[in-house]
């Protein structure tokens, strides 16, 4: 006797995997790299205001999503070829009513998501300042494969190494002297491209005290797996105390070191450097320029 599976069947199968997917990667993840995910438990208001409007589109979506499988389950079951009850009503495709629903809650649907992006790409943009206090001023530059961070005010410098005061606005100046990359620390918020030749911005803060995984975004070549680098959210006292470290670091950053620090490497040590070219950022962006 040859068994046919019943469609109920393949449908009740997907649902259970789905269901079994969100289930067990969330516990998952914390067992094998010993925290949560952080996209989804973000330490910094971007990353929030970012985390709750994918919740909102998401509760939006399954709005629809629910009835969907739901009927799905019923049809299967009540116009099943051996269900003598399943009576096919051809008429039903004119009905006015139901047309007004499977048309105008979609249509619906999308408006309110379309609007909720549109507000909040304007509200977040990453040049937009996130408050009226003065900003702490970081300048980064993607290196293959590593991160160079400046703090131009403070003269110091810093090799995969990234320490802010948190509760303090953040106004990051990305360039590249390398391939284009993309600058990201999941847990406060927007990742942004680093590309040579161009300098963009980006506005953080982290509202929490720890340390936070920061990364590129964008594969680069060979050297990818190790380009990341750790950002330490401290409280403001911590953060003078350890510029004022920083400052008294008997390696110096001018043109010559960066030049050799610039070649490509990855795995890089963190490393503290005491700023002796001010206006290191701007060579570095004008570099691929053509001369006037």
């Amino acid at each position: 006797m040859k068994f046919t599976k019943h469609p109920l069947f393949y449908f009740l199968s997907f649902a259970l995997a789905i269901i079994l997917f969100v289930l067990i990667m969330q516990p998952l993840s914390i067992l094998h790299f010993g925290e949560q995910i952080v996209m989804l438990f973000p330490d910094g208001l971007v990353a929030l205001i970012e985390r709750n409007l994918l919740f909102v589109i998401q509760a939006m979506m399954l709005l629809v999503i629910i009835p969907v499988f739901v009927m799905t389950f019923i049809f299967s079951w009540k116009y099943n070829a051996k269900n003598p009850k399943g009576e096919y009503d051809p008429d039903l495709v004119d009905n006015v009513a139901l047309e007004y629903i499977w048309w105008g809650v979609p249509i619906v649907m999308v408006t309110i998501i379309s609007a909720l992006i549109w507000h909040y790409t304007y509200e977040l943009d990453p040049f937009k300042p996130l408050d009226n206090r003065k900003p702490l001023k970081v300048q980064v530059v993607a290196l293959q494969w590593k991160w160079l961070f400046i703090y131009p005010e403070a003269q110091v410098a810093s090799v995969n190494f990234l320490q802010i005061p948190k509760d303090r606005p953040i106004h990051f100046e990305i360039t590249a002297d390398a391939p284009m990359n993309s600058f990201w620390i999941p847990s406060l918020g927007s990742q942004i491209y680093a590309m040579p030749n161009m300098k963009t911005q980006l506005n953080l803060i982290a509202n929490s005290a720890g340390d936070f995984r920061g990364c590129s975004a964008n594969i680069s070549g060979v050297g990818f797996s190790g380009m990341y680098f750790t950002t330490r959210a401290s409280s403001e006292e911590e953060f003078e105390k350890w510029l004022k470290t920083a400052s008294q670091m008997p390696s110096m950053l001018n043109i010559e070191t960066y030049n050799t620090l610039a070649k490509p490497s990855s795995y890089n040590p963190v490393a503290i450097y005491k700023l002796q070219d001010p206006n290191l950022f701007d060579h570095v962006l004008m570099k691929f320029m053509h001369p006037q």
